[in-house]
């Protein structure tokens, strides 16, 4: 059986799910190649955890070292880390490299990878539809990390122009194997989707703690926080203030305008009350209802039209590679043992 050395960078909840999601595979029966997981993250607490939670065979203190002599990295780090780890491991990760990148925004990080990424080393944006029966959960720290966090999810590949066709079917066969569907995206669309599902709840969870802090009956109210306002705060407890501010300033234009459209609609909601117009606040409300009804349930099946891209892949069981660069290291993907004698 071949082994692939994989880095993850950033042990939280997503990179430790992801190390969970391949041990889960080499266990299979039926696995072709054993995945050899090395983790880093900068809170050392955090490489402990995944280490105690099987997600890594060993835990790095060096961001380096868990990126060097890798066929795979991920790079699940805090947002605010993102740059700084590309600047760090560009010229010394080794040609044939695939980083698969997780972080929230992709135009800038298909940027720093261009500008820092030496030799035949690729970045692929990724981004992970999780898991239906984690929809609601409403945390994200890496007590919650769990093998089938993207089992029957979606994965969002979005390739950089120049990525070669070896590194993209690298990133899908490794999707169906964590246990998401790949499918393609545009950069540049899904940061202006990732404004309204990520950078939105971020700014308004934010903005009503900020508000309600400063107000005179907070002493009192705090009293009464349950799920849902631990819902909508969650940003902060689980992130780093920092995270939350390269994830808006980032994306700030798209942001903007999610922000400048709800207000419009809070204002709208806030006449609606302040007028007691209950037949416009039912039909509000109603229409919010089955509009969301009909997304949860496409999102529990994944079913969002009719359309098919006409492309049959071939089970990652069946295939997990179908060349790297044509080196070594592809026939060693593709489990043909002569490429080690």
């Amino acid at each position: 059986m071949n082994t692939i050395n994989v880095g993850i960078l950033g042990l939280g909840r997503v990179g430790a799910s992801v190390g969970l999601a391949l041990k889960r595979y080499n266990a299979r029966k039926d696995a072709r190649q054993k995945f050899n997981i090395t983790g880093y993250d900068p809170l050392e607490a955090s490489g402990v955890t995944a280490r105690n939670q099987n997600a890594v065979d060993a835990v790095t203190r060096s961001l380096l070292d868990a990126a060097s002599n890798k066929e795979i990295l991920v790079l699940a780090l805090p947002y605010r880390d993102v740059a700084a780890a590309y600047r760090l491991i560009g010229g010394e990760v080794r040609a044939g490299t695939v980083i698969l990148d997780m972080s929230p925004l992709k135009q800038p990080s298909q940027q720093w990878a261009t500008k820092y990424l030496k030799g035949e080393a690729f970045a692929i944006g990724v981004t992970p539809i999780l898991n239906f029966k984690y929809l609601f959960d409403g945390t994200d720290d890496i007590e919650h990390a769990a093998a089938d966090l993207f089992d029957d999810g979606h994965m969002l590949l979005m390739p950089h122009l120049e990525a070669p066709k070896e590194a993209v079917e690298l990133a899908a066969d490794l999707s169906e194997i964590l246990g998401a569907a790949p499918h393609f995206a545009d950069p540049a669309e899904h940061d202006v989707w990732v404004a309204a599902t990520e950078g939105l709840p971020a700014a308004l969870g934010v903005a009503t703690f900020y508000g309600l802090v400063r107000r005179d009956g907070w002493n009192d109210a705090r009293r009464a926080g349950n799920p849902s306002f631990g819902r909508l705060t969650h940003h902060l407890f689980d992130a780093h203030p920092d995270d939350v501010r390269d994830l808006l300033l980032n994306n700030r234009e798209n942001v903007v305008r999610q922000l400048d459209a709800t207000l419009e609609t809070l204002h709208t909601l806030r006449d609606v009350l302040a007028q007691n117009d209950q037949k416009s606040l039912e039909g509000l409300l109603i229409d919010s209802a089955q509009a969301y009804q009909e997304w949860v349930a496409r999102r529990q099946k994944g079913e969002w039209d009719d359309r098919t891209d006409g492309v049959k892949r071939e089970s990652s069981t069946d295939l997990f590679m179908s060349g790297l660069f044509g080196s070594a290291v592809s026939k060693r993907l593709r489990g043909d043992k002569k490429s080690d004698e």
